[in-house]
């Protein structure tokens, strides 16, 4: 019997659904595992049509990544209404952010533990992800920061360490919600902004906490906290 032919259709629709198929794989069984007989049969395509489209297992799995990166971040960026007061718009965000990896949990395996762990090339689309939602995190707790300080000339530095501890906590809490059943994206929001927002909360009214002053002891070279 000779080959089942598929429905002609346009060059850009077959390529997502060689996509979906790649995802679905590689997230599911790791990029070493993944073979290209795999994706084509999920694809309902021949082996030398993705290789024709996409040239390489390495070139799928860099497109993989490249179009799931850009969902994840357009996620998050929709889901901010910037009208809303500064702990509404991390909430909205975060809720954004978990309903999309909780929805795509393949896609999240490949952005999260895949791409992280087969070689620079992968490993740096992550990071310009990544980077690119710290930005937008910065922008979303600096505005809050500079209204309730009343402070417009607030440097981003004050920030911007804070914006990289949430994004990666909720990098981390996003795997464990996504392999722990009954764990919902609006419990996993609530998760982070109860642990987050409490230190935020008093940061942006001014009571940021500090650490404990050392006071020498009357042992020389033994200081104790007070």
């Amino acid at each position: 019997m000779g080959a089942v032919k598929t429905k002609r259709m346009p060059r850009a629709v077959r390529e997502q659904q060689m996509l979906d198929a790649a995802v679905r794989i590689f997230g599911q069984r790791g990029y070493m595992a993944a073979s290209m007989d795999e994706i084509a049969e999920l694809a309902g395509v021949s082996k030398p049509l993705v290789y024709l489209y996409l040239n390489s297992k390495e070139d799928l799995f860099t497109a993989c990544i490249r179009r799931e990166a850009g969902a994840l971040v357009e996620a998050v960026r929709a889901g901010v209404r910037r009208d809303l007061p500064a702990d509404r718009q991390l909430w909205e965000g975060l809720g954004a952010f978990f309903t999309h990896t909780g929805e795509n949990p393949d896609a999240w395996s490949v952005l999260h533990l895949q791409a992280r762990t087969h070689g620079e090339p992968f490993a740096a689309e992550v990071t310009a992800m990544r980077e690119e939602i710290v930005a937008f995190v910065t922008q979303l707790i600096l505005a809050g920061a500079r209204e309730a300080h009343r402070d417009p000339d607030l440097p981003e530095r004050e920030v911007a360490g804070l914006a990289e501890a949430l994004v990666g906590a909720a990098e981390s809490l996003a795997a464990w919600a996504n392999v722990t059943p009954g764990v919902s994206a609006r419990q996993a929001a609530a998760t982070l902004m109860n642990f987050a927002w409490a230190g935020l909360g008093d940061l942006m009214a001014g009571r940021p906490w500090a650490p404990p002053e050392e006071q020498p002891d009357s042992t020389p070279g033994s200081p104790h906290i007070r």
